[in-house]
């Protein structure tokens, strides 16, 4: 099991697609190159283009008796400085990262100021107008506890049960900075940036923190987001 940090804004995304980099492809090619065998690796998140990772938790196997810490450094050898391994562990044949999680912590940056800046805008969402941040809490307080988050999971996802728990959804501020930091049992296909597009919303004054509560229960005339850009989002942590 190694868990590894990435900055996904040059990347199509986690998952291996041709002819487009990814960070499995660069995780394999370094491992391959590593291991001298052909390497094919699992993650707990499969995250979308251009979203970052603090603790990506993914597994592989191998018959080859390296030590942990010697294959921490070598891999980090063969990648890009976009991508790094902090840490490896062996783990049992019947371990899976994904399926045996039991929660994620995702982080969410919003800049909101009219300026931008050059030295945080590959990790946020650049928002000029103010955003009404009490009301944003307001609407997050309906997300919290077990519910079924159909409304927001976008268009494409293979999983069929929507049924999710939030633990947690804190919005902080610190000057012009908002970070929203949601946890939960697991997360749909887009969920974390549809909750915050939709929150963002309510920010705006376009819904009203009501409105969150009718969009989770698929009224009428009620739908989430858009999504917020891929660029704010982080997976902070996989825990087991």
């Amino acid at each position: 099991m190694l868990v590894v940090q990435y900055d996904g804004t040059d990347y199509a995304g986690f998952q291996w697609q041709p002819d487009v980099p990814t960070i499995q492809g660069e995780l394999q090619r370094a491992l391959e190159t590593v291991l001298q065998e052909p390497t094919k690796i699992t993650a707990a998140s499969r995250t979308d283009a251009g979203v970052h990772a603090l603790g990506q938790v993914v597994t592989f196997t191998t018959e080859k008796p390296i030590p942990a810490s010697n294959l921490v450094r070598a891999v980090n050898e063969h990648l890009p400085v976009a991508v790094n391994v902090v840490s490896a562990q062996p783990v049992a044949d019947s371990f899976h990262c994904r399926y045996d999680a039991v929660g994620k912590l995702y982080s969410y940056r919003i800049l909101n100021r009219r300026p931008g800046s050059p030295f945080i805008e590959r990790y946020a969402w650049h928002i000029s107008e103010d955003l009404d941040t009490e009301a944003m809490r307001a609407g997050s307080v309906t997300l919290l506890g077990r519910h079924d988050f159909a409304a927001f999971c976008a268009a494409g996802s293979s999983g069929t049960n929507t049924i999710r728990t939030i633990h947690r959804f804190d919005i902080e501020q610190e000057d012009s900075t908002l970070r929203m930091l949601v946890a939960g049992d697991g997360f749909l296909y887009k969920m974390v940036r549809l909750m915050v597009g939709t929150l963002v919303q309510v920010g705006r004054g376009r819904l009203v923190a009501d409105n969150v509560r009718q969009i989770l229960a698929g009224a009428e005339g009620f739908a989430a987001g858009p999504p917020a850009p891929g660029c704010g989002l982080c997976l902070v942590r996989v825990d087991y």
